[in-house]
């Protein structure tokens, strides 16, 4: 934990910055980097809560963790800039060509309009962040880090990610250790792509499974898992690496 919180320090220092914007989800990743930054800047973190089509009890944790931790939270409801952004999106597309047109309602369709929400959230953290000299700290793990379960350009478009090098695992065991709420550490992770959206969920597996994978190696887990685990993380090289350019 102190070395997180002097690393932060530095990051600040080195950036000329007077602190830090989080992005509170009610989860147990952003208490845990909201509280590492409080600790590293005090008096100097600003939280946000950006709900946009919801789960109310996302916002009502966020505010416990606020409070737990006298954190200032700034509520921005983002729905309405989703909702015109959608409308407009989905009238651009229907003017395509209809061989052009992506299908109603597919899979991929419902992943575009999900990252919406990060992406907006990653704009507004910006703005914050610019208004007050701050950095954005990210809340990504390693565990979803290595497999590219983060948006593009969404939460995962920061400036420090603090606990970047930690298993979920390890994020539990430091919630602990930073008193945050038990609610928190208990809870179902989720991303709030959309409503009901859990983490495991959607990834189909567990976070204990890919923690097995990640410190023990294929063996650790069973071959049609490890298989799928090695595709996604060539498969999502590319948000971990600036765009390539031709040489």
């Amino acid at each position: 934990m102190n070395e997180i919180v002097s690393w932060l320090r530095q990051r600040a220092t080195a950036a000329t910055a007077r602190g830090f914007v989080v992005g509170l989800s009610g989860g147990i990743d952003s208490a845990v980097v909201a509280r590492l930054c409080q600790l590293a800047t005090p008096g100097q973190v600003a939280g946000l809560i950006m709900p946009c089509r919801s789960d109310p009890r996302d916002e009502a944790d966020a505010r416990l963790v606020a409070d737990a931790f006298s954190i200032p939270a700034i509520r921005v409801d983002l729905e309405p800039a989703y909702d015109a952004l959608v409308a407009e999106t989905r009238a651009g597309l229907g003017a395509l060509p209809p061989e052009m047109r992506p299908p109603v309602d597919d899979a991929a369709g419902r992943v575009a309009y999900g990252n919406v929400r990060p992406r907006l959230r990653m704009a507004t953290s910006y703005f914050i962040a610019n208004s007050l000299n701050y950095l954005v700290a990210g809340t990504g793990n390693r565990s979803e880090l290595t497999i590219g379960y983060f948006t593009k350009h969404g939460d995962g478009g920061v400036d420090v990610l603090p606990i970047g090098h930690l298993l979920k695992s390890g994020v539990r065991t430091l919630a602990q250790e930073l008193g945050v709420p038990h609610t928190i550490i208990d809870k179902a992770p989720s991303a709030g792509l959309w409503l009901g959206q859990t983490d495991e969920g959607e990834m189909g597996f567990s976070y204990a499974d890919l923690e097995r994978y990640l410190t023990d190696g294929p063996e650790g887990v069973s071959p049609a898992l490890a298989l799928r685990l090695e595709r996604m993380i060539r498969s999502t090289e590319h948000k971990r690496n600036l765009p390539p350019t031709p040489e």
